[in-house]
């Protein structure tokens, strides 16, 4: 079979459509993940042993677990628990969770290498935990685990075409569904293999430029 570039052209309105979902899902479940990472972090890192324990329990079952099992559960399990999703907010949401604990882990890790004097002398001071957390921990520990965080958004990147299992209209699911119709396997992956290299090109570029101006930044603080 001869490659057919038309067969690409003839659907550019379909794969436009999908990787826009693609990147509105990925974007999505990356910030909601982000959020949800900080706050475990702090949790543990601050809460009791009666917080710190269920929250360990958490990360170590959603680490242990296919991203696909959860995407499952929260999809076609969410209404024995009260709670029926749309295909797009259930993949947000099971994206959002399976990258939250990766992210409690680079954050907890972040916060913990901030030197224990640092804190200290700011409780001396007065400074409450917030203002600790956000303008002495954060700032410091931001040089450290950023490319740990670009490295963990990249991953997160490649699984939303696990979506394509709930019936998410992502850039997988119409290429595949595309190839299908047409049997123009090669035609279609081979975009399918582009779409997602230009999302990981472009998340990694947008990542080196964050580490050079948080580095430029660290280095005009007084020490």
């Amino acid at each position: 079979m001869i490659f057919d570039p038309r067969i690409i052209t003839e659907h550019l309105g379909d794969i436009g459509q999908g990787f826009m979902v693609t990147l509105g899902t990925w974007s999505a479940g990356v910030v909601l993940g982000l959020m949800l990472g900080m706050l475990i972090a702090v949790a543990q890192l601050f809460g009791n042993t009666l917080v710190r324990t269920p929250l360990r329990v958490f990360i170590e079952v959603i680490r242990s677990t296919p991203f696909l099992v959860q995407l499952f559960l929260v999809y076609y399990g969410g209404p024995s628990f009260g709670l029926s999703l749309e295909p797009i907010p259930a993949g947000i949401l099971g994206l959002g969770i399976y990258g939250s604990v990766y992210f409690a882990e680079i954050f907890r890790t972040g916060f913990e290498s901030v030197a224990r004097g640092q804190l200290e002398a700011a409780d001396c001071l007065g400074i409450s935990r917030l203002q600790c957390i956000t303008r002495i921990q954060i700032p410091q520990m931001l040089v450290i685990i950023l490319p740990a965080l670009v490295n963990l958004v990249t991953i997160l990147c490649k699984e939303t075409a696990v979506l394509s299992i709930i019936t998410i209209p992502e850039l997988t699911m119409v290429l595949t569904g595309i190839g299908s119709e047409t049997f123009a396997f090669v035609e279609t992956l081979l975009v399918l293999c582009i779409g997602y290299l230009l999302l990981v090109e472009a998340c990694s570029r947008l990542g080196m430029l964050l580490e050079v101006r948080v580095g430029r930044f660290m280095q005009k603080q007084p020490r």
